[in-house]
């Protein structure tokens, strides 16, 4: 079965559809261009950060007498539950980035006013 390849990826994509919501979401609120490009280039920051973070690696041993069927199932079972962890883990992850981001946001304007 050949590996398909997604251009751009999926991960472009999601940072790019969260680029474009949060510049409608502040022009919506009447935002100016310095706090939506603040809120890009912070929202660019974390996202490059939560990207770094979300790679990970292990191994498992497993026993000699397992027979390639068993090995084939056993290592299906692990990529799913790992693939259900990681998507656990990104969106708690994107949850609290936006908390951040938002945050900053409230602070870079805050700062401003004064």
């Amino acid at each position: 079965m050949a590996e398909i390849l997604e251009f751009p990826t999926r991960e472009r994509q999601a940072f790019l559809y969260l680029e474009e919501q949060l510049t409608k979401m502040l022009k919506d609120r009447g935002a100016d261009d310095a706090l939506i490009n603040f809120a890009i280039a912070s929202l660019t920051d974390v996202y490059s950060e939560l990207q770094r973070e979300s790679d990970c690696h292990f191994e498992v041993r497993l026993p000699e007498r397992l027979s390639q069927a068993d090995a084939i199932m056993l290592q299906e079972d692990i990529a799913q539950g790992i693939e259900q962890l990681r998507k656990e883990h990104h969106d708690l992850t994107l949850r609290l980035a936006a908390r951040l981001i938002l945050t900053e946001l409230k602070l870079f304007q805050h700062e401003r006013d004064n």
